[in-house]
């Protein structure tokens, strides 16, 4: 059960994806994801998000949009505030990194958007999570 387990997490780490749109710009996401009730982004984390962001030539160019979610225990209040508890984690960590916050727009969803079914406990793991989109600017 633990080595089922840890495979889980395991698929759960950050996994980048890029896209081109029209213009030849890249957008690039990726996901932070958080134990239950937590909002603390650790160290791998943090290190696979610089990684991210150091990767892309002229980040002033883009804007990071952060969209937070959570699952379905707790409240709708409690998971408001977690919802915002866990932008603003991933906001601080940008700002760290350099970014400035009029380059990053935010929308926490809390439990009220999930992408994942929370009946079963792999949903509500995928669900806890913080979106980063990071887009070019287009003039």
């Amino acid at each position: 059960m633990l080595l089922r387990f840890i495979l889980f997490i395991a698929l759960l780490l950050p996994a980048i994806g890029i896209a081109q749109n029209t213009l030849g710009s890249k957008v690039v996401q990726t996901s932070i994801f958080f134990g239950g009730g937590g909002w603390l982004i650790d160290d791998e984390q943090t290190i696979e998000l610089e990684k991210l962001i150091q990767s892309i030539e002229s980040i002033e160019d883009y804007q990071i949009s952060i969209y937070s979610h959570t699952d379905n225990i707790g409240g709708l209040a409690f998971n408001e505030w977690l919802s915002q508890m866990r932008s603003e984690s991933v906001i601080s960590q940008l700002e760290q990194l350099g970014i400035r916050s009029d380059f990053i727009q935010k929308k926490d969803f809390g439990m009220t958007n999930p992408w994942f079914d929370n009946k079963k406990w792999e949903g509500k793991v995928l669900n806890r999570r913080v979106d980063v989109v990071i887009s070019p600017i287009i003039f």
